[in-house]
């Protein structure tokens, strides 16, 4: 150790606050008391996690939650350094509780909630200082709006990602800001369809979709899934498919550059158009971005749909459309019908966000923290419970699914694993009814460190130990 100050942390796991919290709010307070000073080397997190008795990934969790705040800067090479206490805003005494202001306003999910991100390490600091920064430049423009379409600050600064992440060039006169994914392909089936229209859905898939196509009147045609993605409708089919080109749910991986070539092509030749769906594209863990199927297909006859909910809020409901040129008469018109859910507050100073950078720090660094993450939880499964499955690594998305060997029911093993607190979804349960259906559990694997994991994962292999035949 550099120092005595960092003599005497030790974790109490009695505590229902999560480890890293208590690594986060012990340095706080001596940061704060003077007792560790500006400048000074933070413990290497290997050194300092053998000496809490803690995995590596919940010092770094912690470090990376300080850097957020401030408290904390990190430079590649020479580790974590404490940051002058005039560069952090100050502690009230009556807020030096374990656990930080910021994090008690997260809802704390049952372990591996799937597409759910960790909202303890959302950068609060630099998020309130760029809300208050715009609220003191031009308080009105945070209640103004920007028109049904959304902000135009924004919507240049989703222009620019996309084209950056995902090979789409689009004019942000193409781009709608809606309340989320879910709210984007609900203003899309609005506008391309009508009751009894017939819709191309994935099997399995998201099942809050066919709920929402069953809402609307639809009836589906099921696309069911090969080595390559999803299959080509049959016969007259539908003229509206809804697809996970980037990184399928739930089953994961991507699809084939020659089926999205087959899809665009059946699109031309049907006048029909796809919806893709790219809500976790971002967590790809090796290799560059999957390019989008709407940069295949120039904005020509696939719309594209993003989401911040997952990558940075799940509480600021935030995403986009981005159509094609020709199409966005037809959006416009569908949002004069049923009005935009889209919140104004949230757009300029989320596209300031972007703007001036902090956004993609926030992405990179959560993206590591989500790797290290899912990786723990493979390996895990396949140390402890290759015996009753085994998961595919597309290393990618926010959930791995644990496929489960014959004789196993994917449904009795979620209503156990709920019944103890744990929440792991049955994969049969994404299939559509009267289908073969695979037997698997979808687990998240972004929302819980590896501590807050382990002993949930315990209670999976003494449930299937329980049940095996």
């Amino acid at each position: 150790m550099t120092s005595p100050a960092w003599i005497g942390f030790s974790i109490d796991r009695s505590l229902s606050e999560p480890v890293f919290e208590q690594i986060c709010s012990a340095i706080r307070s001596k940061v704060v008391a003077g007792a560790i000073s500006a400048g000074e080397t933070v413990p290497p997190t290997r050194v300092f996690a053998t000496e809490l008795g803690v995995s590596r990934s919940t010092v770094v969790t912690a470090y990376e939650q300080l850097v957020a705040e401030g408290y904390l800067t990190s430079q590649q090479g020479s580790g974590y350094r404490v940051c002058a206490l005039g560069s952090v805003e100050m502690v009230r005494k009556d807020l030096q509780t374990p656990m930080a202001p910021a994090a008690k306003s997260a809802p704390q999910l049952r372990p591996f909630s799937a597409g759910s991100p960790d909202m303890r390490l959302f950068p609060y600091a630099q998020w309130a200082k760029t809300v208050s920064r715009l609220c003191r430049k031009d308080p009105r423009a945070m209640l103004g709006g920007g028109g049904r379409q959304g902000h135009a600050d924004l919507r240049r600064a989703i222009a620019a990602h996309v084209s950056e992440w995902r090979g789409i060039e689009a004019h942000p006169d193409q781009i709608i800001v809606t309340a989320g994914a879910s709210d984007g392909v609900m203003l899309c089936l609005q506008a391309l369809m009508q009751r009894g229209d017939t819709i191309g859905l994935e099997n399995p898939g998201y099942a809050p979709l066919l709920h929402m196509a069953e809402l609307l009147g639809y009836s589906p045609q099921w696309l069911q899934m090969d080595a390559q993605g999803a299959v080509l409708p049959l016969g007259k089919g539908p003229r509206t498919v809804v697809l996970t080109p980037s990184h399928q749910y739930p089953l994961g991986g991507a699809m084939s550059p020659q089926r999205r070539l087959d899809f665009i092509r059946w699109a031309d030749e049907n006048d029909g158009w796809i919806l893709e769906d790219d809500y976790d594209s971002e967590f790809r863990y090796a290799g560059r971005p999957i390019p989008a199927m709407a940069g295949f297909d120039q904005l020509n006859r696939t719309i594209y749909i993003g989401s911040f909910s997952k990558i940075f809020s799940n509480t600021l409901r935030m995403g986009y459309v981005v159509a094609p040129q020709s199409l966005v008469p037809r959006l416009m018109q569908a949002l004069g019908r049923y009005g935009s859910n889209a919140s104004a507050m949230p757009q300029p100073a989320l596209a300031e966000f972007i703007h001036s950078g902090e956004f993609y720090r926030h992405l990179r660094r959560v993206r590591r923290v989500y790797d290290v993450r899912r990786k723990f939880l493979l390996d895990w499964l396949d140390n402890h419970c290759a015996e009753f499955g085994h998961c595919i690594d597309h290393q990618a998305g926010m959930q791995v699914v644990f496929l489960l060997r014959d004789g196993l029911s994917d449904q009795v093993i979620q209503r156990k694993a709920l019944a103890r607190g744990v929440d792991v979804e049955a994969l049969s349960l994404a299939y559509a009814a009267g289908t073969p259906a695979r037997q698997g559990l979808i687990m998240g694997s972004c929302a819980d460190t590896e501590d807050e994991m382990r002993p949930a994962l315990e209670i999976i292999a003494d449930i299937l130990r329980d049940i095996s035949p």
